[in-house]
């Protein structure tokens, strides 16, 4: 990747993780101009594109996002919303259904805070690289370098979950997911995670309570309600 993209990459990227999904789309667009292939940042543009009220451009590109990386979770299950929305509920439910399927820090422990901070945040850019080719094993890696560094990151941590997840170690993303929520009980990201993986691991009961725990924080959150209706009958 030249510099030019690699900018805009990093810059989206940062941009989207804040909420700031404005400022990051120009760039993430710059990026799929030069790269195509790169699955995370295709649902990175369909959660833009779904937010902004544009479903069916979100459509598109969890589409897309899927047809890079099959086993994207996240990205499955972002365009079983859409699909929902449009009241494509036949092809929401598939694609819902189709889901179903340590190194010695070293001298790691001198760096100041803002070293290791800015360290891990690297290792969790180069693990975000390689999940969005779908090198699930190196982006695992890359995440549990991060946390080696910061383990109280909670959202580094939470990417390494579902990155577990979506390499078929549903039990390990569990236990991931759950060490969240016992430390971080009110970080809402893991806890709609830790349901969808429970769903993958048929324990239906347990997820549905994570996404009502969501939907009690956050009324409006449309994903956890979407979820729960698909689950009622599970």
């Amino acid at each position: 990747m030249d510099a030019h993209t690699k900018h805009h990459l990093v810059v989206g990227r940062e941009y989207y993780q804040s909420g700031e999904y404005a400022k990051a789309k120009p760039h993430l667009s710059e990026v799929l101009k030069i790269h195509d292939d790169y699955a995370d940042v295709h649902n990175m543009m369909g959660v833009i594109h779904y937010e902004a009220g544009s479903t069916i451009e979100g459509c598109a590109s969890f589409e897309r996002a899927l047809a890079l990386n099959p086993r994207y979770t996240e990205a499955a299950l972002n365009l079983s919303v859409c699909y929902n929305e449009l009241g494509r509920y036949e092809d929401a439910k598939r694609v819902f259904t189709q889901v179903h399927g340590t190194s010695d820090a070293g001298g790691l422990d001198k760096l100041d805070s803002y070293a290791r901070g800015k360290i891990a945040n690297m290792h969790r850019d180069i693990g975000d690289a390689y999940a969005g080719v779908g090198l699930m094993d190196h982006a695992i890696k890359e995440y549990r370098r991060a946390l080696l560094l910061c383990p109280t990151f909670v959202d580094i941590r939470t990417k390494l979950a579902t990155t577990l997840r979506d390499a078929g170690k549903i039990d390990d993303a569990i236990d991931e997911l759950i060490a969240i929520r016992e430390s971080a009980p009110d970080f809402t990201p893991a806890r709609i995670q830790l349901g969808i993986t429970l769903w993958r691991a048929q324990r239906i009961t347990e997820a549905r309570a994570e996404w009502q725990f969501v939907l009690e924080k956050d009324p409006t959150n449309r994903s956890c309600r979407v979820y729960l209706g698909m689950t009622t009958d599970s």
